[in-house]
Formats: C-alpha cells, sequence, structure tokens
C-alpha cells in the first residue's frame, strides 16, 4: 500500500499544474454565484471546545458548534470557521444557509475509529451499501434537505485519513459499505470551492439528489491504488457545474450515476444537465470522465470541454450492462487533450455488478447520441474500445476531429455500435466509417440552446437560494 497524500504533496501537485498554459484559472461562468457569501452571524470551533493537535477528537464540538448556528437560519445564515490546526473530527451534519469555512493551514482529519462515522439506511436509488448488502457508514461532512450550504475556504484541507478503510476493504473485513468524504442529499442551492480534499475512504464528493450544484477550483488526491476513491460524483442530481479542478485519485475522476438497477428504475430519478469545464487529472484505475456503471435512473444533457488527461488508463467510459435499463443520451464532449492513456474512448457493455437477484436481464440500457470532438493525444495504447450489447446496439456515436498517436496495431474494437465519423485518426472502425457530412450533421448531438443556457439558469438559482428569506 502506498502512503496517504500529504500537504507536501498538494504543494507538489500546485506546482507542477503551474507549468500547463491552460490550466485551472478564474472561471467566467460560475464565478458569480461564487462571490463570498456575507453571514450576519460568525463562530470559530475553537469557541466550542475544539482543539487543533490533531489527536483530540473534536465531533461533539463540531456538532455543538452548528447546533448553536442554526438558531441563526432565520436570521440571514451563518459562518463555522475552522483555523489553522489539525482538527480531528468523526461525522457531523451541516445546516442551511451554513459557510464552513477553513483557513488556509486548517486540515479536518477524519477519525480511524469506524464508530466515530454512523451507519446509516443505502440510498433508494440503490437498494442496498454499494460495496455490501445493509446500510453504509455516513459520510465525514454530511447533510440533508438542505438549501444554501457552502463548504470553501482559503485552500485549507478535508482529509479523511482513508488507508485504514481501504486495508479493511481488501481484506474483506467491513460490515458496511465505506463512507464518502462528503455527502449532500436532497439539496438544493451547494458551492463546494477552494479547498483541497484528500484520502476519501471511499468516493470523495457525492451530491445525490441534488440540484444547482457547484464545485470549483477543488484538487483531489488519492494514491493510485487506492479502491473506488472516485473524484466527484454527481448521482441523480440536475444543475452541476464542475470547474476547474485537479483530480488524482485510485479511481474515476469523475463519475455520472443514476442509481443501481431496479431500484435506480424505479427511484426514476435521472441525472441531467451536468457540466464540466477545465478538469486536469489522472488515475491508473479508473476514468477521466466515466458515465455509470449505476446509471438506471438515466444520464443526459451531458456538456464537458477542456480536459487534460495524463498517464490513465482511459479518458472518457461509458459504463452499463443488462439489467441497468435506464439510458445515456445527448452527451457531447470535446476539446480534450491525452498523454500517456491506454484507452481514449471506452464503452463497456458487461460492467455487471448487480444489487441483488431480482433485477430484470431484459431491462436493456438505451445509449445514443453521444458526441465527441476536437480530441488530440500522444502515446496513446488504444483508440477505442466501443462494445454495445447483442440486440442493443447503441446509436448516434458521433466521432469528429480526433488524432490520436496509437501505439496499437488494432486502434478500434467496435461491436453493436452505430454511428458516424469525420477526420478521425487512425481511420475509425467499420460502424463508425459513414460520414457525418453532408447528410448526417443531424444525428449527431450537438450542444443545445438549453443546455447553453443552465450555466446561467444555475448561477440564478443558486442565488436566488441564497437570498431567498431564512426560515427553520
Amino acid at each position: 500500500m502506498k502512503r496517504s497524500f500529504s500537504l507536501v504533496d498538494v504543494l507538489l501537485v500546485l506546482a507542477f499544474c503551474g507549468h500547463i498554459a491552460w490550466t485551472v484559472k478564474a472561471s467566467s461562468e460560475c464565478k458569480q454565484a461564487l462571490s463570498r457569501e456575507i453571514r450576519p452571524h460568525s463562530v470559530a470551533i475553537t469557541e466550542f471546545g475544539a482543539v487543533g493537535d490533531g489527536v483530540t477528537l473534536n465531533t461533539k464540538a463540531f456538532q455543538n458548534a452548528i447546533f448553536y448556528l442554526n438558531s441563526f437560519s432565520d436570521k440571514g445564515g451563518a459562518k463555522l470557521f475552522v483555523p489553522a490546526g489539525r482538527w480531528l473530527t468523526g461525522s457531523f451534519d451541516l445546516i442551511s444557509h451554513l459557510t464552513l469555512w477553513l483557513d488556509k493551514d486548517a486540515v479536518i482529519l477524519g477519525s480511524d475509529n469506524p464508530d466515530d462515522w454512523p451507519v446509516v439506511d443505502p440510498l433508494p436509488s440503490y437498494g442496498r451499501g454499494v460495496e455490501l448488502p445493509g446500510g453504509r457508514h455516513r459520510s465525514l461532512i454530511y447533510g440533508r434537505n438542505l438549501t444554501d450550504v457552502i463548504i470553501t475556504g482559503d485552500n485549507g484541507t478535508i482529509d479523511g485519513q482513508g488507508s485504514v478503510w481501504w486495508n479493511w476493504f481488501k481484506r474483506k473485513t467491513l460490515d458496511y459499505t465505506r463512507p464518502h468524504l462528503v455527502e449532500l442529499m436532497n439539496s438544493t442551492g451547494v458551492v463546494i470551492s477552494n479547498l483541497t480534499f484528500l484520502n476519501s475512504p471511499f468516493w470523495t464528493i457525492h451530491p445525490v439528489y441534488c440540484s444547482h450544484v457547484i464545485v470549483q477550483n477543488v484538487t483531489i488526491l488519492a494514491p493510485p491504488d487506492s479502491p473506488n476513491t472516485d473524484g466527484i460524483n454527481p448521482d441523480s442530481s440536475n444543475d452541476v457545474c464542475i470547474e476547474d479542478c485537479y483530480i488524482s485519485t485510485g479511481d474515476d475522476l469523475i463519475a455520472i450515476k443514476s442509481g443501481w438497477d431496479e431500484y435506480g428504475i424505479s427511484f426514476a430519478r435521472p441525472s441531467t444537465n451536468i457540466i464540466i469545464r477545465r478538469l486536469i487529472g489522472h488515475n491508473r484505475n479508473g476514468s477521466g470522465i466515466a458515465i455509470g456503471s449505476e446509471m438506471s435512473g438515466g444520464v443526459s444533457e451531458v456538456y464537458a470541454e477542456n480536459l487534460y488527461f495524463f498517464d490513465s488508463s482511459t479518458a472518457i467510459t461509458i459504463k452499463t450492462a443488462r439489467g441497468r435499463g435506464g439510458y445515456v443520451r445527448n452527451i457531447y464532449i470535446l476539446n480534450v487533450t491525452l498523454v500517456g492513456v491506454d484507452t481514449a474512448i471506452r464503452f463497456d457493455s458487461t460492467f455487471s455488478p448487480h444489487p441483488d437477484d431480482f433485477y430484470d436481464p431484459n431491462a436493456l440500457p438505451v445509449i445514443e447520441r453521444i458526441t465527441i470532438k476536437d480530441v488530440i493525444g500522444n502515446n496513446i495504447k488504444v483508440a477505442g474500445l466501443l462494445k454495445g450489447i447483442e440486440g442493443d446496439t447503441f446509436h448516434h456515436v458521433c466521432l469528429l476531429n480526433i488524432a490520436l498517436t496509437v501505439t496499437s496495431g488494432s486502434p478500434w474494437n467496435c461491436s453493436y455500435i452505430q454511428g458516424y465519423s469525420a477526420m478521425v485518426s487512425p481511420e475509425t472502425c467499420e460502424p463508425l466509417k459513414e460520414s457525418i457530412y453532408p447528410n448526417h450533421s443531424s444525428d449527431c448531438y450537438h450542444l443545445s440552446n438549453h443546455l447553453r443556457s443552465s450555466v446561467g439558469i444555475l448561477i440564478l438559482a443558486i442565488s436566488q437560494a441564497q437570498q431567498q428569506p431564512h426560515h427553520q
């Protein structure tokens, strides 16, 4: 097991990013919503007895501080300030109209005692824990049914100290599914920005059943062999904007999800209007951007641009299987730079873990209208492994202006795929050879006016949530 990441590693990563000309910079799209919210009431965690020595457990201090600040939720909201120090804690809940602010040298540390991470019910769209039947450990920072919540700071750090959880997982000694680092459920008007997240026990940032979410200017790190440490996983959520992030983890950098098999089909809450811009990162066991494999509630209207993935397993993946049902449609990915990536584009239709034996094997996913354009890549092993499902062809897959330097003698491997291409090198597989132009441009998904305006709608909605009258 490689060691967990430290703040020294973070500084090295930030120094590396400084040498990439187009890398993380101030956003012009979402920054209006991220102006510092002026909360009329503010307290420091030290006022509630917290000790930042990295040893004292401060769960009660966080819980008591937030309980106190709840009295101001109808008076303009409040800010909880975490100063420099190492603040060990178990899981704690957030409240509406709250800003959790971490100072530059503040580090919130997750306890390595599983009793400090309570067990909660499984998500209804999953039917059980992702890893084990039954419940799941609650995330370190948790909230549900919230409005107007901001987690931010001056590049402070939230460290899940996940190595103990990774070891338990590998030894198969867990009783419940591992916890996320941050999970917000059924919430709206969420902003997570200007922080570093380290060593999550499981997925790092998990907005589930949420709307109007911004994740901006965050760094997420976990060792390359840390299991399932996804970066950001929007799950059955809509109007999500992810911008200006650096992610290096043991699994997918971003994975868009919407529930698992019959539970996701029944819950029927899709992920839609997901915008991803200026993402840099790498991994050895996952993808830069993944959709699925839990996508049974549907995923649509995904727009991703200005992506840079290096030294990675896969750049872009759609994962699904028989029994998933649901759909993935209207996906538009452009301006992608790849260096040292094993597989540039992958459609995996055999990703078949199921929650139980009650799924319907005849529930076939609908995969259609996927457009990927303006991709360049050097030292790529395989251009594309695009595998649909027999009797369930993936339709209207469009590849445009793709130039890859590929080391494999068989750059493309396609089956049960239908679509079109133009200006693709190396030459694409037979099912995609028919030209987009002049007859099939209307068959290829392009950015709709609705999606173009969704960032503006997102900014307006969050601003309104922050400004609406506060009430308990």
